[in-house]
């Protein structure tokens, strides 16, 4: 889920947000989010904290009295964009010097005062756990001194504000359940960026879901680095459920049973989630999925390589007969399920044979899409400090291309599947290609484009009977 080449890429890259503020705001806020869904959900938790200290979002540069951008540090490539657009924005300050630079996020918190200090290319630096104190850190710019807060938390959820909805399209919405990471995957940098795992107040959770469906949405997707672990009993942190008293523990919500109660609070919404952990999925999710129809059939399950030798390195705490037999599990449960993966190619020390266990593992599995990568180091994650990045470019590539090209394969194969069949369709607004057609997504999240017939709009649940596919789009005509 990160800003690189792939087949299907659900994520906003670089987008400007925009929202009408119902205040009389008079400052303009430029908002830029790249990388992750997470990302974009943060940016949403800033404009509404702004929102109260006079501020408008703008998707015109040159009104902005303030731009931010919040910022990914996955792959290498997403930080070099965001380099070369803080050097535009810096070519605009020199005809405003009163306008405020600001970098938030991931990013952020991995380099902390290296912007400030080495590159001079900000004003403002904010950590993921910091923006709450936005508004003292720019009264410090407002002063004429740079100002930072990368400080991480062990408690901080965001669960009392209300985000304001940013660039959407009206329809779906994120909802972050969770923040931080207690996985240690060697080549991840969301632990050191995001901090440790803790869950938000499934009651919060459960709120802002009814007020998106009381103010028309129709499609939300629980959102957390990992949703599997989501755990509540009104505590903090997973590891200190063993201090909890034993009523606490006999009333601790799982991610089963958040998924329940938000299926049941909100009847008529659909419900997605995203990111699923291998280790953590229980097989008590999948029954969830399977009772409830407006929960999605679709699951996004990353595996990063099909070799147990190197998940082991990567500090995946699954193996490959693990992860298949999970994968076993779902299509007995949820026959109809679709799944989705992220790879990674040219990990180190990956040989050919470990290689070809990853396309083994895809032949068996057949995703219908997937996000995938050529392994690049990211400063001060293990495998940076401790393992040679030793597997050629070239290689790389190479590998990254027959992952690409399988997935293609597979990816129409399973859009085939789906031709002849009557599927129902969410419709999120006109298709990319023509405002003659609607696009939407069926419950595998696949997207279905058909031709308008002037009795449906935006919102809309309808049926459509799919007649032929690419390997990303179904094509058909409301019945």
């Amino acid at each position: 889920m990160q800003i690189e080449e792939k087949i299907i890429d659900e994520n906003r890259q670089g987008e400007a947000l925009n929202f009408q503020s119902s205040s009389q705001n008079n400052k303009k806020l430029f908002l830029e989010s790249y990388g992750c869904q997470m990302n974009f959900s943060d940016s949403e938790i800033v404009a509404s904290i702004l929102d109260k200290e006079g501020y408008t979002t703008t998707q015109q540069l040159d009104q902005a009295d303030l731009i931010l951008l919040n910022t990914c540090s996955i792959r290498e490539k997403a930080e070099q964009t965001v380099r070369k657009r803080l050097t535009q924005f810096n070519t605009l300050k020199k005809n405003k010097p009163a306008l405020t630079i600001g970098v938030l996020g991931c990013m952020a918190e991995r380099l902390k005062e290296k912007f400030l200090e080495e590159e001079h290319l900000v004003d403002l630096v904010v950590g993921p756990d910091a923006y709450r104190d936005l508004p003292n850190l720019l009264q410090e710019t407002d002063d004429g001194r740079s100002a930072v807060n990368v400080l991480l938390s062990r408690d901080e959820t965001y669960a009392d504000l209300s985000p304001v909805r940013l660039g959407g399209n009206g329809i779906t919405a994120f909802v972050s359940i969770t923040r931080g990471c207690d996985n240690m995957c060697t080549f991840c940098v969301v632990p050191f960026t995001r901090g440790r795992e803790r869950s938000r107040d499934p009651h919060s959770i459960i709120e802002e879901c009814k007020e998106l469906w009381k103010n028309g949405y129709k499609e939300v997707t629980l959102l957390g680095q990992n949703v599997d672990s989501f755990l509540w009993y009104g505590g903090g942190l997973k590891k200190d459920i063993k201090k909890a008293s034993e009523i606490q523990k006999a009333t601790a919500v799982d991610f089963a049973k958040l998924l329940e109660m938000v299926a049941t609070a909100v009847p008529d919404m659909r419900i997605r989630f995203t990111t699923s952990n291998p280790q953590d999925m229980n097989r008590n999710v999948l029954h969830t999925m399977a009772k409830y129809a407006n929960i999605c059939k679709y699951i996004h399950l990353p595996v990063q390589s099909g070799s147990t030798s190197v998940l082991k390195r990567m500090n995946r705490q699954h193996t490959r007969e693990e992860y298949l037999q999970l994968i076993d599990d779902i299509r007995t449960i949820l026959p109809d399920c679709a799944l989705s993966h992220d790879m990674i190619a040219g990990f180190c020390g990956e040989t050919e044979e470990e290689h070809q266990d990853t396309l083994s593992l895809m032949e068996y599995v057949q995703y219908d899409f997937g996000y995938m990568f050529a392994y690049s180091e990211r400063p001060g994650t293990p495998a940076h400090k401790k393992m040679p990045d030793d597997v050629p470019t070239d290689v790389k590539k190479r590998r990254l291309k027959e992952i690409m090209d399988l997935q293609q394969k597979h990816a129409f194969k399973r859009m085939t599947a789906y031709v002849g069949k009557v599927h129902e369709v969410l419709i999120e607004g006109d298709s990319k290609k023509s405002n003659q057609e609607w696009m939407g997504r069926n419950t595998q999240n696949a997207v279905v484009v058909f031709p308008k017939t002037g009795e449906e709009k935006p919102g809309d649940f309808v049926n459509v009977l799919v007649n032929n596919c690419t390997t990303a789009t179904l094509l058909g005509n409301r019945v």
